[in-house]
């Protein structure tokens, strides 16, 4: 098979649950940069605060906010924001439900509050640093949101019409938070643009995940890769299970489709 393009998630992925990655993982991200192949970060997480991994990694291509934005060495080719009024929405049901909410842009974290206990420790896990206090006056700037401290329970409270699924976010046993997901911008959609824009078969691409908003990416792509430490949800819709980060996942993913060789 001729493989162009790898997305990479970032966190239970790259990352290991200390936040730190591997140097097998580097490894693998430069070797198949050598053979030519496209890498993309494909993450939840904002843009914004993701600069100096894809810099150590080598890596100039973003895709962020769960498919909302995409970068391609630089170019913006993907800026979707979503509609006011669904943010409206969210913002109700999250001060009905005494939720608080990461509303975020392409250049803030924009939180309902920054007093909260879960909303600090949400913070420092995933490492926010440019945060400010949600304005409503940003509401057509809104790329994503993660809802915090949200029971499984009510997590539906959140699919307030058919283009909307919460994903619960799967990093370090946080179980009480969830990205809210749009079934036509997710992170699949987004892989599709930009193949589009690139020029490249989606069957000449592969992808590495382990959270169920990592589902469409991995549904989208030619092989996807489940990681070790994977939801068992999502292991369904992978092509193949690879190790954990733990345990070097996408180097020896990348070594059974024979495009990676211990240096």
């Amino acid at each position: 098979m001729n493989y162009q393009a790898l997305f990479l998630d970032i966190d239970g992925t790259i990352l290991r649950p200390d936040h730190t990655y591997s140097e097998r993982t580097k490894q693998a991200i430069k070797q198949v940069k050598n053979q030519g192949l496209e890498v993309f970060l494909c993450t939840g997480r904002p843009i914004i605060e993701i600069d100096d991994l894809a810099d150590e990694l080598g890596v100039k291509s973003l895709i962020g906010y769960n498919g909302a934005y995409a970068k391609y060495e630089g170019k913006t080719i993907l800026n979707e924001p979503m509609p006011e009024n669904d943010v409206d929405t969210f913002l109700r049901v999250a001060a009905s439900k005494n939720h608080e909410l990461i509303l975020y842009t392409k250049d803030k974290n924009h939180f309902t509050t920054f007093e909260d206990d879960f909303v600090k420790t949400f913070k420092k896990v995933f490492q926010l640093r440019k945060n400010e206090l949600f304005d409503k006056r940003l509401k057509d700037q809104i790329l994503g949101i993660t809802a915090l401290n949200v029971d499984p329970s009510e997590a539906n409270h959140y699919m307030i019409n058919d283009n909307i699924r919460p994903s619960q976010v799967n990093v370090n046993s946080i179980i009480a938070a969830f990205d809210i997901i749009r079934v036509n911008m997710n992170k699949g959609e987004a892989i599709k643009r930009v193949l589009d824009e690139l020029n490249i078969p989606l069957e000449n691409s592969i992808a590495f995940g382990d959270g169920m908003n990592d589902k469409e990416m991995l549904q989208t792509v030619g092989v996807g890769f489940a990681m070790g430490n994977a939801d068992n949800e999502l292991v369904q819709y992978a092509d193949y299970q690879t190790k954990s980060s733990e345990d070097d996942g996408i180097f020896y993913g990348l070594q059974q489709l024979g495009l990676v060789k211990e240096e």
